[in-house]
């Protein structure tokens, strides 16, 4: 066995759920550009949504194709052709965003239109030829064949589906463009996107990230959740814009919660020897790697600021955050959780 070989089989298998949030997904490609870095860890399978299950896909295609350098290019390519689009819209941030509203687009006449138009007309009305950016990128860059054949490091994809309002995991061998697309369609925005005869928007709504998937079918007891919708504020928001930017981060949040109360269920039932692991029920170990003080502070518009200076910024936080997490917790890799789940999530 060569020396790289036997550092793959000692490093710690972890897996990771990757929260959806628009533009604010370049914090998570930043987490996950360091995490592809440190030799000492081997992902083993990613749950995402929206954005999450995008940087999931560039992750898993290119630790198929070349490893984590390969995962790490595909990733900065991703989100260089994402904003190289972006310039040619008008969503674009004006001086006195830059100045007032760092990341975000509310003085930006591109935004403030679209917001309008949103409230008024369907995308079954504005969007008539269901045009999405994001297909052409999608195609280009990421194997769909490699995606289903990958076995080692398996991704789920999470969408809602409109008429059962049930969610939907997109497994290994259902993974497409459109279950991507699906991930990502913000009804607001995007028409339903079909597969199979049954229509499909943003998985945020049911499973930002779906947790459950990487508790039943990877071989790791620790799930580190990237979180980029922050769960707390120090403020009651006052007013028409803050409160609507509230109701979508709880809202986005909401079924993360009912699943992180429902593993701490479990947790403490294994602990106290009222379940035994023999059972088929395993206790795992939660981790969170997050800027919520930095996340809190950028309003809804942000989410579609794909300008480079902004995405950057964030990818460079989520580097640093990552960088942070593991100095202070690698050692807590298969050993315990890093953090007090009933604190956070009860």
């Amino acid at each position: 066995m060569s020396k790289r070989a036997r550092k793959a089989e000692a490093a710690k298998p972890i897996t990771l759920a990757l929260q959806g949030g628009g533009a604010h997904g370049a914090f998570t490609w930043g987490v996950l550009d360091r995490l592809l870095e440190d030799e000492r860890l081997r992902i083993v399978g990613l749950s995402g949504t929206s954005a999450g299950a995008m940087n999931g896909a560039m992750v898993v295609c290119g630790l198929s194709n070349g490893g984590p350098q390969s995962a790490r290019s595909l990733l900065d390519t991703f989100w260089r052709k994402v904003s190289d689009f972006a310039r040619l819209t008008p969503l674009q941030p004006t001086w006195l965003d830059r100045m007032v509203n760092p990341g975000g687009l509310d003085f930006s006449p591109g935004y403030r239109w679209l917001d309008m138009m949103s409230r008024i007309l369907s995308p079954y009305q504005l969007n008539l030829l269901d045009f999405h950016p994001l297909r052409d990128i999608l195609e280009e860059l990421v194997s769909f064949d490699c995606l289903r054949a990958s076995a080692s490091v398996p991704l789920f994809v999470s969408a809602t589906n409109v008429r059962s309002g049930k969610i939907k995991i997109f497994r290994r061998d259902e993974l497409s463009v459109d279950a991507l697309l699906a991930s990502a369609c913000l009804p607001e925005l995007y028409q339903a996107v079909e597969i199979d005869g049954e229509h499909y928007w943003d998985g945020g709504y049911m499973g930002n990230p779906a947790v459950f998937p990487l508790l039943e079918g990877c071989d790791s007891n620790d799930v580190i959740l990237v979180q980029i919708n922050p769960i707390a504020t120090s403020e009651v928001p006052t007013t028409a814009r803050d409160i609507l930017d509230r109701i979508n981060e709880i809202s986005f949040n909401s079924s993360l919660m009912r699943e992180m109360r429902a593993i701490a269920f479990i947790t403490k039932l294994i602990q106290d020897g009222s379940i035994d692991e023999r059972a088929g029920l395993k206790k795992f170990h939660v981790h969170m790697i997050e800027a919520e003080e930095v996340m809190s502070q950028l309003g809804f518009s942000s989410k579609l600021n794909i300008d480079w200076e902004f995405i950057h910024s964030l990818r460079e936080l989520g580097r640093q955050r990552a960088d942070a997490w593991l100095t202070q917790n690698y050692r807590k890799l298969g050993v315990e959780s890093s953090i007090d789940i009933d604190e956070m999530f009860l």
